[in-house]
């Protein structure tokens, strides 16, 4: 078995299937005394993405007071006229 250009290997279906390796299984590399070991990683302990941490960063950190509706009324300007003639 060789590691592709890209670093990638193909775990065996057998072997896939005697360690529960389902499709979107959460995996870890350990590295000890020169042996690299994969690990299933259970939902809760997986490490965060870079973007999980910078979502966590940035929530809760505003403090702007204006609704929801408010900010959608200032974006989108006063209700049109409708004796007004369309604008182009």
């Amino acid at each position: 078995m060789r590691i592709t250009a890209k670093g990638q290997v193909t775990i065996p279906q057998d072997v896939r299937e005697r360690a529960g390796l389902i499709p979107g299984t959460d995996v870890e590399f350990e590295l000890e005394a020169g042996v690299v070991r994969l690990v299933k990683t259970t939902r809760g302990g997986r490490r965060k993405t870079r973007g999980q941490k910078l979502v966590d960063r940035l929530r809760g950190g505003g403090d702007f007071k204006m609704t929801t509706d408010e900010i959608l009324a200032l974006m989108r300007g006063p209700p049109a006229n409708e004796d007004a003639p369309p604008r182009r």
